[in-house]
């Protein structure tokens, strides 16, 4: 586990890689030591950091709600967008349920599992068979430069930097960003926050000095969710502070109680994928 561990981190504290040190440690040359967990993860965050990652109730929510299948579109085109990827960080991994979408479609691909949370990683790791990294997006990743030919990104904070300099020259990047349209009976109804209309093109400007857009891919579909499925929802992601927030007392044409046994419920997302510059 360590061997495989170590192929894709560097040293958070020198920058040289982190070498095997059996049977549950890695080492740099400068002999920077950090501990393995036997699961099969590392955590290489600073004791200062300060940033926390999603809890376990919020993870819990968005297991129980993916495993429905309500975002499989959205999944099968992550797959899509990946394929042929041999080295495949997760940033941002979650539950993993996207990146077990890449290995289920691919052969013989390696992968890294990241996310600020513990919880995350440990689900992912268990539940793909990757290795797994608990580390902070907005830092300096420490993971080796050109280790990977596919980075994901999916509903997760962007090191645009980080994530081209740990990508190989053909390497690409695979972002998920949702649209001014996604879960807009959600919004209607007072619970989730908002989505700005140009979010996919703000995502293209930030990412131009670095990455070249190859292709967008606009995913769109219905899903019919019982109110139980709808306060998963609410409750795995950014709109969870909403989850008791009042339904609005007017809402648009296409939008129902949110209190009522089942509702419609609009997915619109821009699958994109991008090339180094």
């Amino acid at each position: 586990m360590v061997e495989r561990l170590s192929r894709w981190l560097r040293c958070p504290v020198c920058e040289k890689a982190l070498l095997p040190a059996p049977p549950l440690a890695l080492r740099c040359a400068d002999g920077h030591s950090f501990d393995a967990n036997k699961r099969g993860f590392a955590t290489l965050v600073p004791s200062n950091d300060r940033m926390v990652g999603d809890a376990a109730a919020m993870l819990d929510d968005r297991a129980a709600f993916l495993a429905e299948g309500h975002y499989s579109p959205i999944a099968a085109a992550v797959a899509h967008a990946a394929a042929g990827g041999r080295a495949v960080l997760d940033a941002g991994c979650g539950t993993g349920y996207y990146l077990g979408a890449v290995l289920d479609a691919g052969d013989s691909v390696d992968a890294l599992a990241m996310d600020l949370s513990p919880d995350a990683v440990r689900r992912t790791v268990r539940a793909t068979g990757s290795v797994g990294l608990v580390a902070d997006t907005w830092r300096p990743l420490p993971i080796r430069t050109a280790s990977s030919d596919v980075v994901l990104d999916v509903f997760a904070p962007r090191n645009l930097r980080e994530f081209h300099r740990v990508l190989r020259d053909d390497g690409r990047l695979v972002v998920v960003v949702p649209t001014g349209e996604h879960l807009r009976e959600l919004r209607a109804a007072g619970r989730a926050i908002g989505i700005p209309s140009d979010k996919v093109d703000a995502v293209v400007a930030d990412a131009a000095p670095l990455f070249s857009p190859t292709a967008t891919v606009r995913i769109d579909f219905a899903m019919t969710l019982t109110g139980e499925s709808i306060d998963r929802l609410v409750g795995m992601g950014p709109s969870a502070h909403h989850r008791q927030a009042t339904i609005a007392p007017e809402t648009d044409a296409d939008a129902t109680d949110a209190d009522a046994t089942e509702m419609t419920m609009h997915a619109s997302v821009d699958v994109m994928t991008l090339a180094k510059r």
